[in-house]
């Protein structure tokens, strides 16, 4: 009708998301339990003792950790709430809990939630597990009726920059002096997929995660990035 205003597009029939409930996610290079500080600390310090310059912990709120007794601790405090609410990653080749991820600032009335504290232990980084887990993480917010899926980072942190884009996150600019972190002003870049890109980034996913896609030595033929490309309204301008 002419004149009418438009106020945004009607969202109908959506029902509100349940939140993460501790389902245990599995793939075929990894599985993610829910993060138990008396089960996976150990395991964890260890795998994180192979970061000897300790470059892991250079953007996280918190740690290094000098001590199991230490991390220990920080584990059982991390879990003691529902938000953020923290997996451990197994890898099945490697047969060893060697990283951590999270949802947070989990909002079910908006549809919204975000994947943050990722650590990955360097024996983990790189690998098709890392690269699955992300992905479980993501098909189970969408498929739990999330309609937003948030990645934030340092701005300056480029690296984590680059795998937000690899795995299929829009660009969606950078938030000025937007917190501290440990006593250093910290700008934070961000980055989002909704669930109208879900459908293409599942099919990216899974055609990179396919046994085709991997060569006898395990070395990649087609690069998720690229895939993902194909999906992505923005591409961050840092990376250009």
């Amino acid at each position: 009708m002419s004149g009418e205003k438009f106020l945004g597009e009607l969202v109908e029939g959506w029902v509100q998301p349940e939140r993460p409930s501790g389902a245990v996610l599995t793939g075929q290079f990894a599985y993610l339990e829910p993060l138990d500080a008396d089960k996976h600390s150990a395991d964890l310090f260890k795998a994180y003792s192979a970061d000897t310059a300790g470059t892991n912990w250079d953007y996280m709120p918190y740690g290094p950790f000098s001590s199991h007794t230490g991390y220990h601790r920080w584990v059982k405090d991390i879990t003691a709430g529902n938000d953020p609410f923290f997996y451990a990653v197994y890898d099945l080749e490697q047969h060893c809990y060697c990283g951590v991820a999270s949802y947070l600032r989990i909002n079910p009335r908006a549809g919204s939630i975000e994947v943050g504290h990722i650590n990955f232990a360097p024996g983990l980084q790189r690998r098709a597990a890392a690269t699955e887990a992300m992905f479980l993480m993501m098909q189970w917010a969408f498929d739990a009726g999330y309609r937003r899926y948030e990645w934030k980072c340092n701005a300056l942190n480029l690296v984590s920059r680059r795998a937000a884009q690899r795995f299929g996150f829009s660009y969606e600019g950078v938030f000025r002096q937007a917190m501290l972190v440990k006593k250093r002003n910290r700008d934070t870049a961000w980055f989002a997929a909704i669930d109208a890109e879900w459908p293409a980034l599942n099919a990216a996913y899974s055609a990179w995660l396919s046994p085709r896609n991997f060569d006898p030595d395990g070395q990649q033929i087609e690069k998720l990035g690229d895939l993902t490309g194909l999906v992505r309204v923005a591409a961050d301008p840092a990376l250009q």
